[in-house]
């Protein structure tokens, strides 16, 4: 009993700290954000942030990792509801949009802020990881034409998010997803209908 309990305060402790990292990171950015701005908004010790994460690059990527894990099944499970390959991308590339819009605030810091020297790096992997999926999904065989198929359809929707993220209202975001699935449509190749 005495170990379920010190893990429910381990979770409550990590969730009041990656809330302290969101509410501090979108105020400040993560370059004039400091430990004991987290440690202020959080009221949790100096000494658990480290524990738990490090320290405040561990804090960004660990929320930016809670970010892409919510777009990732956002889109798996929009793109496992239809049926046909090509239908089964632009239902979760509409998802993924839809999530850049629902979580607009934490989009545009991904995107637009600094972050910890090895962001690049992991935010590059993940894109790695993104193309992989994609290329599963539609189905496609690897021939350069489908690798730079898959790489021009996933920068298209990292940057249609991008787009997403900055709109002044619900409106323009949907008229700018419905955009970009309208192009995305029409870049798709007839074999995955």
């Amino acid at each position: 009993m005495g170990g379920s309990r010190r893990w429910g305060r381990s979770t409550s402790t990590r969730e009041a700290l990656l809330r302290a990292a969101r509410e501090v990171f979108l105020a400040r950015g993560y370059g004039e954000a400091t430990v004991a701005d987290i440690v202020q908004a959080s009221g949790i010790s100096v000494g658990s942030l480290y524990h738990h994460f490090g320290g405040k690059p561990g804090l960004f990527l660990a929320l930016w990792e809670q970010f892409m894990r919510g777009q990732e099944e956002r889109t798996s499970r929009a793109a496992r509801a239809v049926g046909g390959t090509g239908e089964r991308f632009l239902a979760g590339a509409r998802a993924y949009l839809e999530g850049s819009w629902e979580d607009r605030d934490l989009a545009r810091l991904f995107l637009e802020s600094d972050g910890p020297a090895e962001f690049d790096a992991v935010r590059r992997q993940r894109g790695w990881d993104w193309i992989g999926g994609n290329k599963r999904l539609l189905g496609l065989d690897d021939t350069r034409r489908s690798h730079v198929l898959v790489v021009l359809l996933t920068t298209m929707m990292r940057e249609a998010g991008r787009e997403v993220a900055v709109c002044e209202s619900e409106r323009e975001a949907t008229e700018t997803i419905d955009e970009a699935i309208r192009l995305v449509r029409r870049v798709l190749p007839a074999s995955a209908d």
